[in-house]
């Protein structure tokens, strides 16, 4: 027998692809911890996890962020939590289909620190672009590409 299957964990407050998400997990039978800081809709299926969070900030990305172990699968967009995550040896994606990994970490968090800097003294609006049936497909095949993955990492 082989070793248990990874875990999809999701920042789930704001997350755009939960249907998404819930597709390719159960075809791939493994288990989905939602973790939000507001009520989720509930699940019949064994395998799918709600956690519910205080209202804190950070509290449920501290949650993944303890939870999460090597090979486990995490939706965020968050880039410190995705940080985190790819510190702990998770694979980690956004919502569009990002990857976040050792070798792109670095430059995203200078991007999001950036982009906070320019938004702070004015000089840049915070509008994000609008999320596109282009990024949902792209988010679909990243996942499924980072699932199959960590299912072959986990049955060596």
């Amino acid at each position: 027998m082989g070793a248990e299957n990874p875990v999809i964990y999701v920042d789930a407050d704001a997350c755009p692809v939960k249907p998404e998400i819930l597709k390719v997990a159960e075809r791939h039978g493994v288990k989905t911890v939602f973790v939000a800081n507001s009520g989720l809709r509930p699940s019949r299926d064994p395998m799918i996890v709600n956690v519910v969070v205080s209202a804190s900030f950070d509290a449920a990305d501290d949650w993944i962020a303890d939870a999460v172990k090597p090979g486990d699968i995490v939706v965020t967009a968050d880039v410190p939590l995705a940080g985190r995550c790819v510190e702990a040896g998770a694979h980690v994606t956004g919502p569009t289909g990002r990857i976040f990994d050792q070798t792109s970490i670095g430059m995203a968090t200078a991007m999001r620190d950036l982009g906070q800097h320019l938004r702070e003294s004015g000089a840049i609006k915070g509008y994000n672009p609008s999320f596109s049936q282009r990024d949902r497909s792209a988010f679909l095949e990243t996942l499924d590409r980072l699932l199959r993955r960590a299912m072959s990492e986990r049955s060596r």
